[in-house]
């Protein structure tokens, strides 16, 4: 008996395969398909915690092409049986990699004779089929073979996950999105005005895209929280588009700029570098060098430091600095304060050919954090939020603050060379940690610097 899903699936997973009973013709055997389905596959998919789907289960009117191509875009896994070597099994599963580059696993019964070519060099993993039956040793060994592949990938981050030879062999390739909302919005936007004029359409027009840029948002919001900057990309650069058309003489709104250029370099796709080189071109936009606004300062900030870590290039690490200086300056925030601080040791390092400099980065990365300090320690002491009558969004959100204020004193605290109250702070900050990565963003951080601090530049003054 399948094993039943105790909870609300985590995902949906498409499955390409032939049905019923069909002839392999180079080998001659006819295998129940249906069979490997029912025993293997369908449970398997399920005891991973997806919600699992074949084509011939597809509730649809008119052409199954439609629902079909629209799972291989859309489901976030795809199994491929290609037993018998089925032809429409080989185009699908071609279709799925030009689509997406990853969380697509292969299979294939053992009797098949040596793979295509062009699918040699990927993945496929077998089970044995007997022809009408497959043996119950069998199903239970692939089925939790199977559970384990779907799993694995599906807690991979996004840039591991990557299985398709398209996206692997084809360099700056970006996946195509429908984008359903936002194209049916533009689509109805103009046949208003060509039926009822520029001036009526324009305010159904507006209402229409509203509700689509608010349903996209919130698409986004979900897809961050699971840490697919890929497809939160592609949404958000839908949303620009979309409003470009709406009002092309209309400036950007920067949020979007500036939520685009974070996912961007946060879904190190195509590579690292290309990533953080196109978010750098989207802040370019918001004009850094003169803009007021600390979000745009704080990504420029970080961009350049990542852009530091892979090119060693000094002209990134003083960017960095100049964005967080600029951002501190402005609001005297802690985020841009605490990370102008480490740039600043950063730099005290990378400048060891120039001790006053090194110095003079050294000194102000104390001050600043002595500044950040005080910011932090005000901002806790004149919390009044109240759990009483707070939704449950608004809790994790101030959760989720007062850890980043909490990991911030650590970090200030182990920065200055204070490190038992850096470990006090840290382990109150570890108690507010909701998610894993956050921590774990922390602890990097602060391996980091004290790395830094150990190559003290007054260490080197005779």
């Amino acid at each position: 008996m399948p094993d039943e899903p105790s909870k609300k699936p985590k995902g949906t997973c498409f499955v390409i395969m032939g049905f019923n009973k069909k002839t392999d013709f180079e080998t001659g055997r006819t295998l129940d398909l249906d069979k490997s389905y029912r025993n293997m596959i369908k449970p398997a998919v399920e005891a991973a915690g997806m919600e699992c789907v074949r084509a011939d289960e597809i509730v649809h009117s008119g052409l199954i092409d439609v629902p079909m191509y629209k799972q291989l875009l859309e489901a976030d896994v795809v199994v491929a049986d290609l037993s018998t070597s089925n032809r429409n099994a080989f185009y699908e599963l071609g279709v799925r990699h030009a689509l997406r580059p990853y969380t697509t696993v292969v299979i294939c019964e053992d009797g098949a004779k040596t793979p295509a070519f062009d699918i040699n060099h990927i993945v496929i993993r077998q089970y044995h089929h007997m022809g009408e039956d497959i043996g119950f040793d069998e199903a239970m060994r692939f089925r939790a073979e199977l559970t384990k592949a779907i799993s694995d990938i599906w807690e991979k981050a996004p840039e591991e996950r990557r299985d398709s030879p398209v996206y692997e062999f084809i360099d700056r390739l970006t996946p195509p999105s429908v984008a359903k909302e936002a194209a049916n919005a533009i689509a109805a936007a103009r046949k208003a005005e060509s039926t009822l004029g520029p001036k009526s359409a324009a305010a159904a027009g507006d209402e229409t895209m509203t509700e689509t840029h608010s349903m996209l948002m919130h698409q986004v919001d979900e897809a961050q929280k699971k840490g697919d900057f890929l497809t939160a990309r592609t949404l958000l650069s839908s949303i620009r588009q979309m409003t470009k058309l709406q009002s092309p003489a209309k400036p950007e709104d920067p949020y979007i700029i500036q939520r685009l250029a974070l996912v961007t370099y946060k879904s190190k796709l195509p590579s690292d570098l290309e990533a953080l080189t196109e978010a750098r071109d989207l802040l370019n936009t918001l004009d850094p060098a003169t803009s007021n606004d600390t979000e745009t300062l704080g990504l420029w900030g970080a961009v350049h430091k990542r852009l530091w870590y892979l090119t060693k290039d000094k002209a990134n690490l003083n960017e960095a600095v100049r964005g967080y200086e600029r951002g501190f300056n402005l609001r005297n925030d802690s985020y841009n304060g605490i990370n102008l601080a480490f740039t600043l040791n950063e730099r005290a390092v990378a400048g060891a050919g120039e001790p006053a400099e090194a110095i003079a980065d050294f000194v102000l990365a104390r001050r600043v954090r002595k500044e950040v300090l005080e910011i932090c320690q005000a901002e806790l002491a004149n919390n009044s939020f109240s759990t009483s009558d707070a939704s449950e969004q608004a809790l994790k959100q101030f959760q989720t603050c007062q850890y980043w204020v909490l990991a911030t004193v650590a970090e200030a605290y182990f920065g200055l060379g204070d490190d038992v109250k850096g470990e006090e702070w840290l382990a109150k900050a570890r108690e507010a940690a909701s998610k894993p990565w956050m921590q774990g963003t922390t602890d990097e951080q602060i391996a980091k610097l004290k790395g830094l601090l150990a190559d003290s530049p007054l260490k080197r003054i005779t």
